[in-house]
């Protein structure tokens, strides 16, 4: 903007943008002759007060600025437009950042495990299964051969013969034998108290007319005692001939007897175990001996599945089951089954080995957390499950 004087007179030059006015065309120029240039300062043919040559251009100029203010609404539209477009942006990221989020966790399938271990030592016979095999209840697995065991059963066996000949023989009684056996000695013993008595009896007699001495009379009498004595153990020992064994010794047999027994049926036992079978219907997991090794008792050998009995098994921490309880339902995905979708129901919530020692309530710090074990069983049968499969599901909106 710059500044004319002329006498008195003072006017405001505005000088408009150059772009402000579009360029006139060649046939325009042409068109129009050339009007004279004005200089400024000169006065006009009335005589009036010098103008200067850009009054008009400055009538003119407010015009043209007016222009561009059309432009000037549309970017306030266009900034009003980005304001709520950062403002959604920010209420997205709010939430996002606000929601709870899922956490994937893994689980495994399993299923009810037998290990098969021998009660006996000895060389495996044979092995007539084969890993992968579905094997009836009853149905033989494996055979040991121990010939020392079959020994000792026939020996308890024997011991048990002698126990029962025992007490068949007290049953039996005395035999008639025996009983006039001890009849003979009663009556011989009764001969021999006779002739001591009548020996006695002369002996004291001439020792009254002194015929007889002292010592004869006091042998004679000794010789009496010792017959009836002798009488007395003879007329006994027919006595118990006659009334057999007591009832001490009856029941003493048959506890002898009772206890072979034992002894034989804790030997067929072991032999029984010789053959190993299946103590239900199951498939063979795993064989863990081959056929001619020497095994000992207590070490598996074989490893059974019952895949009748399958569930999914998870460990989690004890923040993300605070809110899961026995009887809820969660949906897992397994993926050896193609992603399969499986509703399983839990069943089992049971706290793991503990391996930190227990804080004092005041301590500061962080804290370990127990881990549990989650047992969910499928709510319908799963076709080609199967134990060692893995689970996923994503928690806690897994939780149905």
């Amino acid at each position: 903007m710059g500044t004319s004087s002329q006498g008195d007179a003072a006017v405001d030059v505005v000088k408009p943008p150059v772009d402000q006015y579009p360029p006139a065309t060649a046939e325009e120029s042409s068109a129009k002759p050339a009007a004279p240039a004005k200089q400024a300062g000169a006065p006009d043919a009335g005589g009036n007060a010098p103008i200067p040559a850009i009054k008009a251009e400055a009538r003119t100029a407010p015009a043209s600025l007016e222009r561009p203010r059309p432009a000037k609404q549309g970017g306030r539209g266009a900034a009003v437009v980005v304001t709520l477009i950062v403002l959604a942006i920010l209420g997205l990221s709010v939430w996002y950042l606000s929601r709870p989020t899922s956490l994937l966790i893994q689980g495994e399938a399993d299923s009810t495990r037998i290990d098969i271990a021998a009660r006996v030592d000895g060389r495996i016979a044979k092995i007539p299964v084969l890993r992968g095999q579905n094997v009836d209840a009853g149905a033989v697995l494996l055979q040991i051969d121990n010939p020392e065991l079959l020994a000792k059963l026939q020996e308890a066996i024997a011991g048990k013969g002698v126990a029962d000949a025992e007490l068949a023989h007290i049953h039996a009684g005395t035999r008639a034998e025996t009983v006039a056996a001890r009849k003979a000695e009663v009556d011989r013993a009764a001969a021999d108290a006779a002739l001591a008595q009548a020996t006695y009896e002369r002996i004291r007699k001439v020792a009254a007319t002194q015929f007889a001495s002292q010592q004869q009379l006091d042998q004679a009498t000794a010789t009496l005692q010792v017959a009836q004595r002798s009488l007395d153990q003879a007329k006994s020992s027919y006595q118990e001939a006659l009334a057999g064994y007591t009832a001490e010794e009856v029941r003493m047999a048959e506890a002898k007897v009772v206890q072979a027994a034992a002894a034989v049926q804790t030997e067929q036992s072991l032999v029984d175990q010789l053959v190993v079978v299946a103590p239900a219907a199951t498939q063979i997991y795993q064989i863990n001996i081959e056929q001619g090794e020497v095994v000992s008792p207590g070490v598996p050998l074989l490893s059974l599945v019952d895949m009748n009995d399958i569930w999914l098994r998870f460990d989690l921490r004890e923040d993300l089951v605070r809110d899961l309880k026995v009887g809820d339902r969660i949906a897992v995905r397994i993926p050896a089954l193609g992603d399969r979708k499986v509703l399983a129901e839990v069943r089992l919530i049971a706290a793991k080995g503990e391996y930190a020692d227990w804080r004092a309530t005041r301590a500061t710090g962080d804290f370990d957390l127990r881990t549990f074990a989650i047992r969910a069983y499928p709510t319908e049968s799963v076709a080609g499950l199967r134990p060692g499969m893995s689970a996923y599901a994503d928690w806690p909106s897994a939780k149905q």
